[in-house]
């Protein structure tokens, strides 16, 4: 029985420092993903520039007008281009809301990030994740508590196992004896 109560301790243990090495990473993932998100936004931000100044100079700021006129015009160039410009268009707009999605408190981003990212740059970020064990607070803090939700998770569930074979073998010898 020692033997056994010494396994699960370990068990516990090992699963304990699991939860640790994994939270330690949600801070630092977030935060690849958010030089990421950053990055393409300055990247796309020069790109519609040009198309910015000649929308501000002949359609009053408005992008969709200038789609909207290249998309119309008679030239095929034109018509082509339409397509670029949207396709430009449409990823600044997706990389701003990400900038203000990625602009709340550490616990909002995090769950944003783990949960509601977008998923190209969410699979970039994955993808080109480097390790890391970094020693901040935000990373001590997400590793401990990750740490102790695993341990509670795994207590619980081993707790629920325990009780229900505990009530299924009373019920099994309670029909035996009638």
């Amino acid at each position: 029985m020692f033997i056994i109560n010494l396994l699960k301790a370990y068990i516990r243990f090992a699963i304990f420092a699991t939860g640790i090495l994994i939270g330690i990473q949600v801070p630092s993932f977030v935060d690849q993903y958010a030089k990421r998100i950053d990055a393409h936004y300055q990247e796309v931000s020069f790109n519609i520039s040009g198309f910015q100044k000649t929308a501000n100079s002949l359609f009053g700021g408005d992008l969709e007008a200038l789609i909207a006129y290249y998309d119309g015009s008679n030239d095929t160039v034109f018509r082509s281009d339409s397509e670029s410009i949207r396709l430009i268009t449409d990823r600044y707009y997706r990389l701003e809301n990400e900038r203000l999605a990625l602009g709340h408190n550490a616990l909002v981003v995090a769950m944003h990030v783990l949960f509601a990212a977008d998923q190209e740059f969410f699979q970039e970020t994955l993808e080109q994740y480097t390790y890391t064990v970094p020693l901040n607070s935000i990373a001590i803090e997400w590793g401990l508590a990750i740490g102790i939700f695993s341990i509670l998770i795994i207590d619980l569930l081993y707790f629920g196992c325990t009780r229900f074979y505990k009530l299924v073998s009373r019920r099994k010898a309670g029909m035996s004896v009638n």
